[in-house]
């Protein structure tokens, strides 16, 4: 496994706003508590959110506005220790049998072994699309930054401003693409131990809980949905709709090394090349340059 440090030898200060690892927001004021109220904590004047997981219940949160397009940003510190059969979830969706999402999931593992960071999309209620990545530190030592930005031209997926996945608008070709329904941001700490660790092999030890995930600075710099105008104002090519600007429809050649460096040292899974699932039969994105 090559060094990260060794593959970018000069460090590269970005000039694109939404890698920024600093993040503003206030959950008091751009977050509700959708269910486990009573096993979640908000403090710091709204800085900060504990999600709390114990036998009797999970706990979650959901922003008051939809968006679409723009960058959400989350600084998350992952449960400590035996996590096994816990999930945190981190994400973006709208409602209904057709409904869009992003999804960023960090699957638990049993005391010393590394989370499993689980990404998926879906488009008209079709998801299937996972890709899953171990982490390259201790996400339960610090806070890390977790970007979803997503434009008309393509979702990116950013770890501590680096580049993990992207998949590109081909609605033009048949390929379903999130740009028609406003999208919620939510996150929740809750109990999947029946899937979650070694495909629930694995279950969760509630002599461990409360189990934790601490969340910070919660931020979304994105065209708020106010109906189906949105879907003209906030793709519409402006100044203010930032998102939209040439510099964010590509990667540069530095965030492209970067995602290459990830994808081939902590990928463990990617619905592309998972022929027997899909009998051969593979979604067609899969044949189309996301990058």
């Amino acid at each position: 496994m090559r060094s990260f440090h060794g593959l970018v030898a000069v460090a590269f200060i970005s000039v694109i706003a939404f890698q920024s690892c600093v993040v503003h927001g206030n959950f008091y004021r751009d977050v509700y508590f959708n269910w486990g109220a009573k096993h979640a904590y908000m403090y710091n004047n709204g800085d900060n959110l504990d999600l709390v997981l114990d036998k009797t219940a999970g706990s979650g949160v959901q922003s008051y506005n939809s968006f679409l397009f723009g960058s959400i940003e989350m600084l998350i510190k992952l449960v400590p220790g035996n996590s096994a059969g816990t999930v945190t979830a981190y994400y973006l969706s709208s409602t209904g049998n057709y409904h869009d999402e992003i999804d960023f999931e960090f699957l638990g593992n049993s005391s010393g072994q590394p989370y499993t960071m689980h990404t998926n999309i879906f488009t008209q209620g079709k998801g299937n699309r996972e890709q899953q990545f171990k982490l390259w530190f201790d996400p339960t030592a610090d806070y890390h930054n977790y970007t979803i930005h997503w434009n008309p031209t393509a979702v990116v997926w950013f770890v501590d401003s680096i580049p993990i996945r992207v998949f590109r608008n081909y609605k033009s070709e048949g390929i379903g693409f999130p740009n028609q329904q406003g999208m919620q941001v939510y996150s929740s700490l809750w109990n999947a131990d029946n899937w979650a660790t070694r495909g629930g092999l694995v279950k969760i030890d509630w002599s461990c809980a409360p189990f934790m995930a601490g969340l910070k600075k919660f931020n979304a710099r994105a065209c708020k949905w106010e109906g189906p105008l949105s879907i003209i104002k906030c793709a519409v090519p402006t100044p203010f709709n930032w998102w939209t600007s040439r510099v964010y429809k590509q990667l540069n050649w530095d965030q492209l090394g970067k995602m290459k460096w990830v994808q081939d040292n902590y990928m463990i899974y990617n619905y592309c090349t998972d022929y027997k699932r899909f009998g051969g039969k593979m979604a067609p994105e899969c044949y189309k340059p996301q990058y």
